[in-house]
């Protein structure tokens, strides 16, 4: 919608959004193999040529860079460096570009998470995505069946994570977001809301109920929520405790 911000993560191929069987050499066990930001890297015209399109695309409206997948701090910067070759090949050629366009990441493994403070100095905006967080933490493959009941937003170590990558956002002045199915909760939205995240993005269909729940709890209230979960040991204990919360507030969805 015009005059609304539009955020254009960059290339995220590879794993369960890319056709193994087109690849010459299939890999193993793709979700730790070449996608996202590595995929990009070792396709540099590729690469190139969308962050071209987005460059000029940002002269109209307000359009932000996110960069997926990204493990270690050379891993942004090389994404970074190469945003700046681009700025400098389109100038060359005359065509104007915004050189302040905001530029992100996603944070989505265990790695970057515990090096969120190093990572908030060189970024505009984090954007938590809890499906490859969860899975990458506790080792669970989130397509696997057989071991479906171990992938779970309630693990104490996950939570730890979110909350320091939260944390850090604010301590830096670094914008939050969190996607993925956790913050479709209505459980999970009441305490990510009491860990002091604002910026949620879910599916349209999950909206009312989500605006619903944050509408009818105080944030002191949700924070006494989020103190009293991060003391337990288990996902069991914390969805448990997060259902009998969210039950007094909004009865109709359970």
């Amino acid at each position: 919608m015009q005059g609304r911000p539009v955020c254009i993560r960059t290339l995220d191929l590879g794993a369960d959004k890319y056709t193994q069987a087109r690849s010459p050499v299939p890999e193993r066990n793709p979700f730790l193999g070449c996608r996202s930001i590595r995929f990009c890297f070792q396709h540099l015209e590729l690469f190139k040529t969308q962050l071209r399109a987005i460059l000029r695309a940002s002269l109209e409206g307000d359009v932000s860079i996110m960069f997926p997948l990204v493990t270690t701090l050379m891993e942004l910067r090389q994404a970074k460096m190469i945003l700046r070759d681009v700025m400098e090949d389109l100038e060359e050629e005359g065509i104007a570009v915004r050189t302040d366009v905001p530029v992100g990441m996603m944070v989505e493994v265990p790695s970057a998470a515990l090096q969120c403070n190093q990572f908030a100095e060189e970024v505009d905006f984090f954007s938590i995505g809890t499906n490859d967080l969860i899975q990458y933490t506790l080792a669970v493959d989130r397509a696997n069946e057989r071991v479906a009941p171990l992938f779970t937003a309630g693990h104490p170590s996950v939570l730890r994570l979110i909350k320091e990558v939260i944390r850090a956002g604010q301590r830096h002045d670094v914008g939050v977001s969190l996607c993925g199915e956790m913050g479709s909760q209505p459980e999970y939205s009441l305490l990510l809301l009491g860990m002091g995240l604002r910026a949620f993005s879910v599916a349209p269909p999950r909206m009312p109920e989500l605006k619903k729940l944050i509408r009818s709890v105080t944030i002191e209230h949700a924070r006494q929520v989020a103190r009293r979960v991060m003391t337990f040991d288990s996902d069991t204990q914390t969805f448990s405790y997060l259902r009998d919360q969210v039950r007094k507030i909004l009865p109709e969805a359970y």
